[in-house]
């Protein structure tokens, strides 16, 4: 029972302790290949290429396989795949869960996706949508072929994707679009293409395109009950606030879902929150404690929306860029403690931000964690997409 009588209360500490071990970040609890680290975590964040494969190498038993055992996931068993999903942003998911995905989050962003594009293209005075399905079909043909290609390979074969079109005319903002750069986008979205390798290396934003697998098409309400379960098995349990931020879904979608799985409610410091059905028992074995070193975007520190149970709110100034991003993060036994950053000549360094400190074994702990990472990262240079204060001052 928990402290109002109703329903069990799950504390700071035992959320803590659950995601050391669920997040894969403690020590007896890393993965062997990339697959089981996506599995663990439902999706990595993919806007950042280089995001994909520090979080794999943060969780994984064996750091040296890394980059070759991602891309061999990504690109050569294509067992995980880089697309679109919730809040409209990249992520890189298991291959299984490219239906669910869909359904659940990328239908209505699809169609609105498409009708934007029609619009501005109308705008424009451009062809009509006749036109552009003509151009789409043509594309994608041409894709097949090739296997993988970037949008001006394709232009090669349908030159048509080269056209521009005035977007926001007489704007502030008034900027030339391509088709083919619109008209991927929107393929991205409707589940038809995903991002394939690289043009160079693991930390390359420059992406080949390539044909999406094929997948059944879900219900989406059943969509969702699926994705919103994996999700909560792993970061529960998660207030409604967590749920709503995290799937980007209208309230009533989260509501629905939540009881077509049979969530059940636990009381948090926060308030109520909720857990898959049956996870309401004693906390996971305890582990010893932990460090991490985290990048930027990492799937566990942009997990929840409400983040006071493992970031302190007086660290995010640091460790957070202007629009809401969090940059590389040290963690101790399940909470933010401070940030680190690549120096040019490769070195890892890392500060510690917590008032007093966090005692010598925690600071041995995460010393180590940087020589892992540092080792394994060897001569490439990672600079995050999205820079923060703190990541900046390290970098030097």
């Amino acid at each position: 029972m928990g402290r109002s009588g109703w329903v069990r209360y799950i504390g700071v500490a035992e959320r803590r302790g659950r995601l050391g071990v669920r997040q894969r970040l403690a020590r007896g609890a890393r993965a062997g290949r990339p697959e089981e680290v996506a599995g663990s975590l439902v999706a990595l964040h993919g806007t950042d290429p280089a995001t994909v494969h520090l979080a794999v190498g943060a969780r994984l038993t064996d750091p040296g396989v890394t980059v070759a055992e991602t891309e061999r996931a990504l690109y050569g068993d294509r067992s995980l795949v880089r697309m679109h999903g919730m809040r409209h942003t990249v992520f890189v998911f298991p291959t299984d869960l490219t239906a669910v995905v869909h359904a659940s989050t990328g239908l209505a962003v699809a169609a609105r996706e498409r009708a934007a594009l029609l619009k501005d293209m109308a705008k424009a005075g451009a062809p009509d949508a006749a036109w552009l399905k003509e151009v789409e079909e043509s594309a994608l043909a041409a894709l097949v072929r090739r296997g993988q290609a970037t949008a001006a390979e394709l232009a090669e074969d349908e030159p048509r994707l080269r056209e521009q079109f005035v977007y926001a005319a007489g704007k502030s903002y008034e900027g030339v679009h391509t088709v083919s750069t619109r008209l991927l986008r929107v393929l991205g979205v409707e589940g038809k293409v995903v991002r394939g390798r690289p043009l160079g290396s693991w930390t390359s934003s420059q992406f080949r395109w390539a044909v999406a697998p094929p997948h059944p098409e879900l219900d989406v309400a059943e969509a969702q009950a699926v994705l919103l379960g994996r999700w909560l098995a792993v970061c529960g349990p998660a207030t409604e606030s967590d749920l709503k931020w995290w799937t980007g879904w209208k309230v009533t979608d989260v509501r629905r879902a939540l009881a077509s799985i049979g969530a059940q409610a636990v009381e948090l410091d926060e308030g109520t929150g909720y857990v898959v059905e049956g996870d309401v028992g004693p906390a996971d074995a305890p582990v010893e404690p932990w460090a991490a070193l985290l990048p930027g975007l990492d799937p566990t520190a942009m997990g929840w929306r409400d983040r006071d149970w493992y970031l302190a709110p007086e660290l995010r100034p640091p460790l957070f860029d202007g629009s809401g991003n969090v940059g590389p993060t040290v963690w101790w036994d399940g909470r933010v403690v401070g940030g680190w950053a690549q120096r040019p000549d490769g070195e890892i360094a890392w500060r510690v931000l917590v008032p007093g400190g966090v005692g010598r074994e925690a600071e041995a702990a995460i010393a180590e964690e940087a020589r892992r990472l540092q080792g394994w990262v060897g001569a490439t240079r990672v600079t995050p997409r999205f820079r923060t204060p703190l990541e900046r001052e390290l970098a030097g």
